[in-house]
């Protein structure tokens, strides 16, 4: 990889804050959904985790972006930092007074609101930490370091489930926090320009007409939502355990996209030459696609877990693509608007996969719904490259900052 951002000290502290909380929220990505399949024994209510997600991150998102371009963004991830390590200290005492599904459905929802408050500032930070020519650098260690703590976190969490037990495994996702807040509040502020448009609608609205005016833009949030609406059977990981081995592997199964992206991140020197960043993405996003059909095809374990690598491999490349697209050419008074859109896009992809994935399983069975949703992503995909040509032609190196409005 190229490290070159690292030399960078506030680069490095906003890295580590990262690498530590994510690493502990992924411990939770585990367990609750864990708590929530052994409390009731059902994928859809697994599933529907990811509606008690979506709605709150909705309905915060964009007040997030719009916060980031307008107050300093250290400190919006600070405060935030605060709100997401409450709900953690919530989950612990839901464990050891073993509430139900609504008191779990209730801090999950918590944790969603605060996430979509936070990520915008966190996003949009990058940029004016690093300069332009590392933003390829700095996406590919981002991809680098999500996919560490994909892979860590579920096993240390199936460790520690086991060891100690749900309660204490939460315990250990505070902890994340505490060590993010100190990296955080030790990054030099990060305050908004002194012509920083004050939140409003209206402000709301004009990173939507700027995102509109760049169907490049457009291209890279649809054609990752279709993805992960479609190809991402998350919620299925409990039910297939059960056929491929047991709890056991359970980690194994949401380690092993990781382990795929894992692989591109530390071999993504080679992204740097590439100019042509929406094709790439259409590539990539159409390989995850094939990727899912051939995971629900396998009946053993380790073709299973080669396929989700495969997967999780085509997922990082679209990744790095898009994220060099976003910060390279947003201006950094729309970025943390356009970060919020980039978020919703993200997360509630996989948030609707997860209820997309336990209804079709609930209805034909846990293989046809991994089959059905790989299909429908390839074809969702080439979709969208129909519809979006300015996408799928665009390059990096005929691009021009002076975007005006455009038509889709």
């Amino acid at each position: 990889m190229d490290l070159t951002p690292l030399r960078h000290r506030d680069y490095r502290l906003l890295f580590a804050a990262q690498f530590v909380s994510f690493l502990g929220t992924m411990i939770t990505y585990v367990a609750l959904p864990y708590q929530m399949y052994r409390a009731t024994g059902s994928s859809l209510s697994v599933g529907l985790l990811g509606i008690a997600e979506l709605v709150p991150l909705l309905a915060t998102a964009f007040i997030g972006g719009v916060l980031a371009d307008a107050v300093d963004r250290r400190r919006m991830a600070i405060v935030t930092d605060i709100g997401l390590a409450a709900g953690s200290v919530a989950l612990a005492i839901a464990a050891a007074a073993d509430s139900g599904a609504p008191v779990l459905y209730g801090v999950a929802a918590w944790m969603a609101g605060v996430g979509g408050l936070q990520r915008p500032s966190i996003d949009s930070l990058v940029p004016r930490l690093v300069e332009k020519h590392e933003i390829p650098a700095a996406a590919a260690l981002g991809m680098f370091r999500g996919s560490v703590g994909m892979i860590a976190g579920p096993a240390i969490g199936g460790v520690l489930i086991a060891a100690i037990g749900l309660g204490p495994t939460y315990l250990v996702d505070v902890a994340s926090y505490l060590v993010s807040l100190v990296c955080l509040w030790l990054i030099r502020p990060i305050p908004p320009a002194d012509d920083a448009e004050r939140p409003s609608v209206a402000a709301v609205l004009e990173g939507f007409r700027y995102a509109i005016s760049r169907q490049e833009l457009i291209g890279t949030y649809v054609v990752d939502f279709v993805a992960m609406v479609f190809g991402m059977p998350l919620a299925l990981f409990p039910a297939l355990a059960d056929r491929l081995g047991g709890a056991s592997v359970l980690g194994l199964l949401y380690a092993a996209p990781a382990v795929g992206g894992l692989a591109a991140s530390v071999t993504s020197r080679w992204a740097a030459r590439v100019s042509r960043h929406g094709r790439a993405v259409m590539y990539a996003a159409t390989i995850w696609g094939v990727a899912i059909v051939a995971f629900g095809l396998s009946t053993t374990l380790w073709p299973a877990l080669a396929w989700l690598a495969a997967a999780g491999a085509a997922d990082a490349v679209s990744g790095i693509f898009r994220s060099t697209l976003w910060n390279q050419t947003i201006p950094d008074a729309l970025r943390g608007r356009l970060a919020s859109i980039e978020m919703v896009s993200y997360t509630s992809g996989p948030l609707l996969g997860h209820l997309e994935a336990g209804v079709v399983a609930a209805m034909f069975g846990v293989r046809a719904s991994v089959i059905s949703g790989g299909v429908l992503c390839v074809i969702g995909v080439l979709a969208c490259g129909l519809w979006l040509p300015r996408f799928v032609g665009y390059d990096a190196r005929v691009h021009r900052d002076d975007h005006g409005p455009g038509s889709l």
